[in-house]
């Protein structure tokens, strides 16, 4: 392709709301143009990227025995009623009315609408194993969408799904996926790592993301330092053992005047304790029913984890009515005693390791002093519900968990038969009798990992795009179109690089040299021809390879050959 006929332009300017290197380069580089908050035009130059990574999706996809299918975006309520996830899946769920009044949403993801379509088709064992898959455009409707298409609301998905005859079956198909997984982003040369993870929304209960290793990821990860252990740091459990609370320490219940001292700074500083000798009560409803978590106060509690030990759809936090209903109380004041209802408690385990804490006495106006875990109150779960820190001990080995930074590209799930047995998707086994199909989830963000590339591969002047998903891996570059050598050379150069099957861009614009430089710096070419007339004298073009930046200089004759040899290596 030659500039002169290509649909682009770059800009020096950064829009207000890019953050993030793959949203400020893209903008600059003219790979996308916003048209509404979290929706964008993919351009050309970033159409070419995007066809290059789905191919490498499809191609390792399709060697694993996978088949292509294309389901609607837009999907029927019904269906998600279904399963429950009309109700609970929140307000990223973009619904909306036909002109019949029947309710519609535009699909965050397909789980409902592959197990229809499976259903439909399987009858027998025989059918079994069979795994289906599609790129297609999503819709979640982000709350506050940012760093471009990072966390956009509209963004290009790959998503497969499996049936399996039985768990067994089914985790043969998950090893196989992530075993694809791992092949495809080798195959883009990103740096990554599989992390177990949470399952959220999509339920299962085994899931592992795949993160490319950035410092601008949205996403923490802890891994350990000697063994292979790696999770999300909603999934990471720490290694360290538990203590043992010392009982010299206990202390009768207490009823202390706090008034309006309610949260964690100001409890510790009335009290003239750490934070970690107060407890926090956090009051959710999961599943619209109300919850207790009860942690220290230096902890954070661990959302996922509290969703995923209960098995539950959705989790958020209590209104003040609700909060009010439950202890009795104006908000900051609740705890475990007294309650005014019963309701679920789930404690952290960590709060067992020590005893005389302060918390509150669901009493306006009052906590108490001397609070004991084990006397004072009978939890219904002991759960580990707070984060994992760096430094901690690894669970599996006797290593240190160091902390990464990650953006989630691509997540398998073992879902077993969450959706299957809802819908009634059902197979005859071999001796005639009816079996519910086990099934697995597995997506890539496709657009989502073109930035999450840039964010892996830029530098100063520009992106520093992996050659296997580049928009083109060469350009040639004519720095005197005045002479007919020069321009001769280029298209020489250009025809026979573009025989061989080469992506080549020729940048014939009659620019100067330093802002066509620029430009392929920005836009990112892994390999960079650069033809003057004084080198040409000499039989020879330099070739600039974008990702060192070194410079070599190449004969012509040799240049085809040269130029495959360098984008094997990049």
């Amino acid at each position: 392709m030659k500039a002169s006929k290509f649909f682009f332009k770059t800009y020096k300017e950064i829009p207000k709301e890019a953050q993030t290197p793959s949203h400020i380069l893209m903008h600059r580089a003219g790979m996308i143009q916003k048209l509404a908050s979290g929706i964008y035009n993919y351009l050309p130059l970033a159409l070419r990227s995007l066809k290059k990574i789905e191919k490498i999706i499809r191609e390792e996809l399709d060697k694993r025995g996978c088949q292509e299918v294309l389901m609607p975006a837009v999907q029927p309520a019904e269906l998600w009623e279904e399963s429950g996830r009309w109700k609970y899946y929140g307000h990223e769920l973009l619904r909306f009315k036909d002109r019949k009044n029947s309710d519609y949403c535009f699909g965050p993801t397909h789980e409902e609408v592959i197990t229809d379509m499976a259903r439909k088709i399987l009858s027998s064992y025989k059918q079994l194993p069979i795994n289906l898959y599609q790129i297609q455009t999503k819709f979640r409707d982000e709350i506050r969408p940012r760093f471009g298409l990072m966390r956009g609301r509209e963004f290009i998905m790959k998503d497969a799904y499996s049936f399996d005859i039985n768990e067994e079956e089914a985790k043969k198909s998950y090893k196989l996926m992530y075993e694809a997984y791992s092949a495809i982003f080798n195959r883009m040369n990103l740096k990554f790592k599989p992390v177990d993870a949470a399952t959220g929304a999509i339920g299962g209960d085994m899931s592992h993301e795949f993160q490319v290793l950035a410092e601008t990821g949205e996403d923490e990860i802890l891994s350990c330092n000697k063994c292979s252990y790696c999770a999300n740091i909603e999934k990471a459990v720490s290694g360290n053992e538990l203590k043992k609370a010392d009982s010299s320490k206990k202390k009768e219940l207490s009823e202390v005047s706090t008034p309006n001292v309610k949260t964690i700074d100001e409890l510790s500083a009335f009290f003239k304790t750490d934070p970690s000798r107060l407890i926090k009560t956090i009051i959710y409803l999961v599943d619209d029913n109300p919850v207790l978590a009860l942690l220290r106060g230096n902890e954070e509690a661990n959302e996922a984890k509290i969703q995923a030990f209960l098995g539950a759809n959705s989790i958020i936090h209590a209104d003040d009515a609700a909060i009010k209903s439950i202890t009795g109380a104006e908000v900051g004041f609740a705890g475990p005693v007294k309650l005014n209802q019963k309701v679920t408690i789930i404690a952290d385990s960590h709060i067992y390791e020590d005893t005389d804490y302060v918390c509150g006495a669901n009493k306006t106006d009052y906590h108490f002093t001397g609070f004991d875990p084990e006397r004072d109150f009978t939890p219904s779960h002991i759960a580990d519900i707070t984060f994992a820190k760096e430094g901690n001990k690894c669970p599996k080995c006797d290593g240190i968990l160091e902390k990464y930074r990650g953006i989630e590209v691509g997540q398998v799930f073992y879902l077993g038969t969450k959706y299957s047995s809802l819908m009634n998707c059902t197979f005859l086994d071999n001796d005639g009798k009816a079996q519910i199909a086990v099934m697995g989830c597995y997506g890539v963000g496709v657009s989502r990992t073109m930035a999450a590339a840039i964010e892996q591969n830029h530098d100063e002047h520009g992106i520093i795009w992996p050659a296997a998903i580049a928009p083109f891996e060469v350009a040639v570059i004519p720095i005197q179109l005045n002479n007919e050598i020069v321009v001769e050379t280029s298209e020489k150069i250009y025809k026979n690089l573009t025989a061989t099957g080469i992506d080549v861009f020729m940048d014939d614009r009659n620019e100067r040299p330093g802002f066509k430089f620029n430009d392929a710096d920005l836009i990112g070419f892994p390999v960079q021809i650069i033809c003057g007339s004084k080198l040409i004298e000499n039989g020879k073009v330099e070739v600039k390879i974008r990702k060192t930046g070194e410079k070599r200089e190449i004969d012509i004759e040799n240049i085809v050959t040269a130029t495959k040899e360098l984008l094997l290596s990049l």
